[in-house]
């Protein structure tokens, strides 16, 4: 039966609630907490703190972001998944913790699938391979040929087992049949200083922290790990055409909520954060940094995610990759 509006003032509040919310405040009537699962300062914080500033300025509403750090990512990706389904908190994860650690921890205390609803993919962060000059290198050919003269003779650094460092050199390793020795540091500071400094000789690493280096001569960069040519950096070729058919890695991130998010607010972030992505300043702040933007709809984020999960299961498994 419909409701019948005859409620005195008094008994205002009454009415609301009789009415089923009907006059409740639109999402978001409160401040959103947005959970990076990596420090401050990395490329998926860079872009959770821009895009969180103009989303901030389009609800009147504060956008905080929250750095749960630790683990690989398990850390934030736990705290994400146990959160209330209200859409105040919400998760900005990545290749690595939805595609990867699934495979490399066996009791995770998260399920990328059953325990996130999917709002949209953000950006693509390619990645490309670098050298030290010292390294009598110039193309991936002449990486792979001096790798295969001096087998396990070869190291790369990345920040961590699993990370997006770690994957797309394993998937060369694998694609290539080479023989070269992984080593992991405890975040990327210090695996890039390595690089830089002479100490590892080379390692796959995001677009925006090598193009610096690569101006003044300081790292050498033989190749993109994208399917396609960066607009950024056109003149790098991929390692696909460059010796390696078929080699493909990107390293995405993206926005999810709990499952049990109403479908409602779903929407809203959907929208709020595609019409952000789209934003001139925004654009050309975030692709000066090296992402690529890509928006899209929660369907085509969990296919996404649904396809890298099968992927990476099958790299992991070909190259021998554990959890440390």
């Amino acid at each position: 039966m419909a409701h019948q509006w005859t409620c005195s003032v008094g008994l205002f509040a009454i009415c609301l609630l009789e009415t089923g919310g009907a006059l409740a405040q639109p999402y978001p009537a409160k401040p959103v907490r947005i959970i990076s699962p990596f420090t401050a300062g990395s490329a998926i914080d860079t872009l959770a703190r821009v895009l969180g500033q103009k989303l901030g300025d389009t609800w009147g509403q504060q956008v905080v972001v929250d750095n749960r750090v630790g683990a690989n990512g398990i850390i934030g990706t736990e705290a994400a998944a146990k959160a209330a389904p209200d859409g105040y908190t919400v998760y900005l994860g990545n290749i690595s913790t939805l595609a990867v650690n699934p495979h490399l921890y066996q009791k995770l205390p998260y399920d990328s699938v059953r325990d996130f609803a999917p709002v949209t993919m953000a950006a693509t962060i390619p990645v490309v391979l670098v050298v030290h000059p010292s390294l009598p290198v110039k193309s991936v050919k002449e990486l792979i040929a001096l790798a295969k003269a001096h087998p396990g003779q070869l190291n790369y650094a990345s920040g961590g087992t699993g990370s997006a460092q770690h994957l797309p050199m394993e998937m060369l390793r694998v694609e290539a049949g080479i023989n070269i020795v992984h080593v992991p540091y405890k975040g990327l500071g210090p695996a890039y200083s390595d690089v830089l400094g002479g100490q590892v000789p080379m390692m796959f690493a995001g677009v925006s922290n090598v193009v610096p280096y690569m101006k003044s001569g300081r790292l050498r960069v033989l190749a993109i790990g994208s399917p396609k040519r960066s607009t950024s950096l056109p003149e790098i070729p991929t390692v696909a055409e460059s010796g390696v058919p078929g080699f493909d890695f990107d390293s995405w991130t993206g926005y999810l909520v709990p499952p049990a998010t109403p479908s409602a607010v779903i929407a809203k972030l959907h929208a709020d954060i595609t019409r952000t992505l789209t934003l001139l300043d925004v654009r050309e702040k975030l692709v000066s940094l090296g992402f690529d933007l890509v928006g899209g709809t929660p369907d085509a984020f969990a296919t996404l995610i649904r396809n890298d999960l099968a992927r990476f299961g099958k790299l992991v498994k070909a190259a021998g990759i554990k959890a440390e």
